[in-house]
């Protein structure tokens, strides 16, 4: 039986995932700030309309409409555009409205009706935990959103801001997310010999089998694009990149024979 995949329109990070996400999913893309990960949600959407004719919905917390609107163009998303034609939407709003429900309607229900949407992007549901207290309510309301999200057949990626820019920061074991999301990509930024460089991994994926390499990503002009895997480093999602042992005693041993030293990333 052949699973119906959801592209994202960013080739590599597509071959990753054996093609793409699974229809329906809930996608949880984790990283502090900076790393991107309102641009790759962006993408998705934006892909999702141009190339593969997938309506969306935007609902954000943090920003106002207008600056949403100008970091879009500046990656030549002209995101005005789609809403005319129906295509798009974008909602902001607060934590508190997108939970709410009255009379059985739900905030979500007529931009869904409008553009027939089949892809929705939270960003944050880290601002949707900020306003509970108690861990076991914030998987009770997450649940109740990823149940919406089913209900509705939309394939849907969440935003999670992790604490710290390097180090190990990131568990949603703490917050008791991981079996809720079928999905886990996570951005992250590291230090490789001084410089810093973003990487991309894929740390879960339900269902479905997928490549398991840490991936760098540069911001384009036209959004987030992979590179090749990264090789000979370990320690990277500590965030303190290190050549590996093995590669620099080839290196050192190559040297010693009077060899051409190994080319350093």
């Amino acid at each position: 039986m052949m699973t119906t995949r959801v592209r994202t329109g960013i080739s590599e990070l597509d071959r990753m995932l054996g093609g793409g996400f699974m229809e329906g999913d809930m996608v949880l893309v984790a990283g502090s700030a900076g790393t991107g990960k309102t641009i790759l949600g962006l993408q998705h959407l934006v892909n999702g309309v141009t190339q593969f004719g997938e309506n969306g919905i935007y609902v954000t917390f943090e920003e106002l409409p207008e600056q949403i609107y100008r970091d879009a163009a500046n990656l030549g998303w002209d995101l005005r555009k789609m809403e005319r034609e129906d295509k798009l939407r974008v909602v902001c709003t607060s934590p508190d409205l997108l939970l709410e429900t009255r009379d059985g309607e739900h905030l979500l229900d007529e931009p869904m009706k409008q553009i027939h949407g089949r892809r929705i992007v939270i960003d944050s549901l880290s601002q949707v935990a900020i306003r509970f207290e108690e861990m076991e309510k914030v998987r009770r309301e997450a649940h109740r959103l990823l149940m919406y999200f089913k209900a509705k057949r939309l394939s849907s990626m969440c935003t999670w801001e992790t604490p710290q820019i390097l180090g190990d920061s990131f568990s949603l074991t703490d917050v008791g997310l991981s079996f809720l999301v079928d999905c886990i990509v996570l951005l992250k930024l590291v230090e490789i010999q001084s410089s810093m460089h973003k990487l991309l991994v894929v740390l879960k994926m339900r269902g479905s089998d997928h490549d398991k390499k840490l991936r760098e990503f540069e911001i384009t002009s036209q959004g987030i694009e992979l590179m090749t895997p990264i090789a000979n480093y370990e320690g990277l999602l500590s965030g303190y990149g290190r050549r590996s042992v093995t590669d620099e005693a080839a290196r050192k041993l190559a040297e010693a024979f009077g060899a051409k030293p190994l080319a350093k990333r």
